[in-house]
C-alpha cells in the first residue's frame, strides 16, 4: 500500500534525522546559554529597547507571547514578540535571540527583498501545503494530471523553505553585528551567541531538506506508479 511504502522511509529518513539533531542542538544550546547570565545583567526586553531605537525602528512594538522558544518579529503589525524567558531573562540565549528578532525588524525596515518573498507567498503556501497532498494521493488513483497538479502545490512549500534560509541566515548576520556594534555582549559571549544561532539556523536547514526529499519522494512514486499502470 502506498501508505506503508517503505521506500517513503528511504527518502525521508536522513532528513527526519537531521531534524531531530537539529532539535536536540536548540534545545542544548538554548538551556546552556539561557543559563549563562550575560555581563551587563540585560534582560532580552532591555536589549531590545537599546537597539530598535538607535536603528531608527521607533514604529515596532513589543509584546509578549506564550510558550517557549516561541520569539518571532511580525512584519503585518511591525512587532516584537518575546516569550517570557527571553523578554524577562539577563541571559546570553535572550540576547542572540533578540537580535536575532531585531534583524528580521531591520530586513522589514529595509525592504529586504527575500523577507517581502517570503511574505508574499505565505498564504498560498498555507493553502497549497494541506492541498497538494490531497491532490497528489487522489491523482495517483484517478488522474497522473492531477496527481502532478498536487506536486506543483507542494512544491510551493519547497520554494518557501528556500527563501527561508537566506532570510534566516540573514537575520542571524544581522543580530551578531548589532550585538557588536551597541557592546551588549564580549567575546566569550558572542561565541555562545553564535552557537544559539548556529543551531536555529540547522532547523531551518533540516526544514528545507524534509520538504524537498518528501517532493522528490512524490515525484518517484508518480513516475513509478505511472510506469506500473502502463
Amino acid at each position: 500500500m502506498f501508505f506503508f511504502d517503505p521506500m517513503y522511509f528511504v527518502f525521508v529518513l536522513p532528513a527526519l534525522l537531521l531534524a531531530f539533531y537539529a532539535q536536540a542542538r536548540v534545545r542544548g544550546a538554548y538551556a546552556k546559554y539561557g543559563k549563562v547570565p550575560n555581563a551587563r545583567g540585560l534582560t532580552g526586553e532591555a536589549a531590545a529597547r537599546m537597539i530598535l531605537g538607535p536603528e531608527g525602528l521607533y514604529d515596532v512594538n513589543i509584546e509578549g507571547t506564550p510558550g517557549n522558544l516561541t520569539d518571532h518579529y511580525d512584519p503585518r503589525t511591525r512587532t516584537l514578540r518575546l516569550s517570557a524567558g527571553v523578554a524577562r531573562q539577563p541571559s546570553v540565549a535572550s540576547l542572540a535571540i533578540v537580535a536575532h528578532e531585531i534583524g528580521h525588524a531591520l530586513q522589514d525596515h529595509t525592504s529586504y527583498a527575500p523577507l517581502k518573498m517570503r511574505s508574499a507567498i505565505v498564504p498560498a503556501v498555507q493553502v497549497s501545503a494541506w492541498v497538494g497532498p490531497i491532490l497528489f494521493i487522489l491523482g495517483l488513483w484517478l488522474s497522473p494530471q492531477l496527481a502532478w497538479l498536487g506536486i506543483c502545490f507542494f512544491a510551493l512549500s519547497a520554494i518557501f523553505a528556500l527563501i527561508t534560509l537566506p532570510v534566516e541566515l540573514d537575520a542571524s548576520r544581522r543580530g551578531l553585528r548589532l550585538l557588536q556594534t551597541y557592546q551588549l555582549a564580549d567575546g566569550r559571549e558572542m561565541q555562545g551567541a553564535r552557537s544559539v544561532l548556529s543551531a536555529a539556523a540547522l532547523t531551518y536547514v533540516a526544514a528545507l531538506a524534509q520538504t524537498l526529499v518528501t517532493l522528490l519522494y512524490y515525484v518517484f512514486l508518480l513516475t513509478g506508479f505511472g510506469g506500473r499502470r502502463r
